[in-house]
């Protein structure tokens, strides 16, 4: 009878952790964490590009004239305070305030880092997957992805071809 408790005890406090550690949220790690690794030539440079993008400046890109009005035209006043601006110029901000101004980073695409960012985890793409890491399955699933704020932006026309082609990152074949 004590062994029975003593087992049901177990598998409950077991159980009770395992929900209490799924239901954590993961969070923002920012770009700098995933330069440690992504920066480097076998990994394909992958920080470099994005650093280099307008992705990387689009939060900054909320401080202009040209956005100001923008702004002034959708009846927004502060274009860098505003959710609606930000939605998809720096859309981790809610979430991540202390990252907002690394605009649309690698975990805007790729989910937030805490659950897949170690090494061990990295190295195997089913457990980074399982740890938060997104992954898009063929090209039209990224172009959904991007479309979430490309969809005629400001009446600006978008050709996801011509620009998945200067952003792509993959990791070189080894």
């Amino acid at each position: 009878m004590k062994k029975s408790l003593l087992l049901l005890i177990i598998v409950a406090t077991i159980a009770a952790l395992s929900l209490f550690l799924a239901a954590q949220e993961r969070t923002y790690v920012g770009a700098s964490a995933c330069k440690l690794c992504h920066k480097s030539e076998q990994q394909g440079r992958q920080y470099t590009l994005w650093e280099a993008s307008p992705h990387a400046k689009s939060f900054a890109s909320l401080s202009t004239d040209k956005a100001a009005e923008i702004g002034k035209a959708m009846g927004v006043a502060a274009p860098a305070e505003s959710p609606q601006c930000l939605g998809c110029h720096a859309p981790a901000a809610a979430k991540a305030p202390a990252f907002k101004a690394e605009g649309v980073t690698c975990e805007v695409c790729h989910g937030p880092g805490s659950g897949y960012r170690k090494l061990n985890i990295m190295q195997d793409e089913a457990k980074a997957v399982q740890n938060g890491l997104i992954v898009y399955a063929d090209a039209a699933a990224i172009e959904a992805h991007c479309l979430k704020c490309h969809q005629n932006a400001h009446d600006v026309p978008f050709d996801f071809k011509k620009a998945w082609d200067k952003i792509k990152h993959p990791v070189p074949a080894k």
